[in-house]
């Protein structure tokens, strides 16, 4: 089986197997003809099921011949242009090659001596982030497997840097539209959901900050502390930023650490158009940036980052056979009767909340020598701007209300039908509109609510779409929604 390890004695067949992978992979891109096939999890499931993980084939081909029929044929498209569902990206060509060097290299970025020059690529990075962010020399961070991983070691900083020795007088301030993995981090941060006190958000969808004064005045009154307030530039459903100043004076009046949920919206740090709408985020404490959303990249790509890197050390622990402490000052004894200050080897794990960890810095190193920033920021620029033209077709389409202007690529809507109908019943039309679109093929769209009815949204995340591909999805949902609710009406 040591024909199977990757190594020099088998390099062409890492050649051979590696390229018939890519084929095969490039001629189903080629070939797909939607996001999805709509087969369903009993469809699918016994083509798996009947797998005996027991007997390997043996032969890469034959492996990947199985591979069509258990995922490559269903699996969910992202780069078609009419998959307008989650946040997901197509993946530009020079990440998949960063992705393909550092699957085969397998470098682990917890500690210099199994990385090397990967660990400073990944310092490079987020230098380069914190610059495009406006924080100072002192700034630091790391790489993440997500803003779910970023928003905890963020909250974690802040309740470190609160210095309460009672938790339950801990509070954390976001709006609304926040993601849930505040609530969910301040669980796993022992403070309870009860914690996070919920911002309303005004008709654009962003934090109202005058809200916010009145709860900070009212913690401080109570004599709770104002642990973190959490700004999202980007919400998940609507795609709106929260005013950065005002929130970050608030902040800094009441203590509070300010954190920055930039995940989605990170794409206007190398927009050449739209950078001024993260005005103020340099003022953050810290920052969850997703390059696996608006940058362009594959999963996982995203970074945490400080304004202030001593505050990682919150996240700091050393083990003897990793990252041991060292002395600041080696004994002269050992170092021929001179003091000398010990090596400070660079190690990542020193601020992560992981131990093991794949060079994800490397896709967006490749994407920014081949492409440069301003080439990132024009293709997040397309799709806001495909966002702005979906807006426009939406409020002028009698058959749907749409929920707000879009201050990046997401749009949330609702179809109305034409005869009359109680919101239940328009709620379960769009509901099966979006599910029988699912089922179709032809097109992914998401949903949410909205005051507790049911809407549809869109994300727009590929460059690719056009208003014309909007206007078509458009009119199979109306179609779907209207099928449903005439055979609602017969049956009734």
């Amino acid at each position: 089986m040591r024909s199977h390890l990757l190594n020099d004695a088998t390099a062409e067949s890492y050649r051979r197997s590696v390229t018939e992978g890519v084929e095969r992979v490039a001629g189903k891109l080629a070939a797909t003809r939607g996001p999805f096939t709509g087969v369903t999890p009993a469809e699918l499931a016994p083509a798996i099921d009947a797998v005996d993980l027991d007997r390997p084939l043996g032969d890469a081909s034959a492996a990947l011949d199985e591979l069509e029929d258990v995922y490559l044929r269903d699996a969910v498209y992202f780069h078609h242009p009419r998959y307008l569902g989650h946040l997901n990206c197509p993946v530009v060509i020079p990440a998949v090659l960063g992705e393909a060097v550092l699957s085969a290299v397998n470098s682990s970025l917890d500690t210099w001596d199994q990385s090397a020059g990967g660990t400073l690529i990944e310092r490079k990075l987020v230098d380069w982030t914190n610059g495009r962010v406006g924080f100072g020399p002192a700034a630091d961070g790391v790489f993440t497997s997500g803003g779910s991983q970023s928003n905890l070691q963020a909250l974690l900083l802040a309740r470190e840097e609160a210095k309460s020795t009672d938790l339950s007088k801990l509070r954390i301030f976001s709006s609304e539209c926040s993601h849930f993995s505040v609530q969910k981090s301040a669980k796993l941060l022992g403070l309870g959901m009860d914690a996070v006190v919920s911002i309303p958000v005004d008709r654009n969808k962003r934090m109202q900050s005058v809200v916010l004064a009145a709860e900070l005045e009212a913690c401080r009154a109570e004599g709770l502390v104002p642990m973190a307030v959490v700004a999202t530039a980007g919400t998940t459903d609507f795609g709106s930023i929260d005013p950065l100043h005002e929130i970050a004076a608030l902040a800094d009046e009441y203590g509070a650490w300010m954190h920055v949920d930039a995940a989605y919206g990170c794409g206007l740090l190398a927009s050449p158009t739209r950078r001024h709408l993260l005005d103020g985020i340099e003022k953050a404490d810290s920052v969850t940036v997703d390059f696996h959303k608006s940058f362009f990249q594959p999963v996982s790509s995203s970074a945490f980052l400080v304004r202030d890197g001593a505050t990682l050390r919150h996240a700091t622990y050393h083990a003897d056979y990793l990252n041991p402490a060292l002395p600041h000052v080696l004994d002269s004894a050992r170092t021929g009767g001179t003091p000398m200050l010990a090596e400070r080897l660079p190690n990542q794990v020193d601020k992560s909340l992981q131990t093991t960890r794949r060079f994800d810095a490397l896709k967006l190193w490749m994407t920014l020598r081949v492409m440069g920033a301003d080439g990132v920021g024009s293709l997040f620029d397309e799709v806001c701007d495909l966002a702005a033209e979906g807006f426009a077709l939406l409020a002028a389409d009698p058959r749907y209300d749409v929920v707000v202007e879009p201050q990046l690529s997401t749009l949330v809507y609702r179809y109305i039908p034409a005869a009359a109908a109680s919101p239940e019943e328009i709620d379960r039309a769009n509901l099966h509109a979006r599910k029988a679109l699912f089922a179709s093929g032809e097109a992914v769209v998401a949903g949410t609510k909205v005051d507790g009815r049911q809407y549809l949204k869109f994300t727009l995340l590929n460059p690719e779409t056009t208003a014309a591909d909007i206007a078509a999805v458009l009119d199979l949902i109306a179609g779907h929604a209207e099928q449903y609710l005439g055979e609602t009406l017969v049956h009734a």
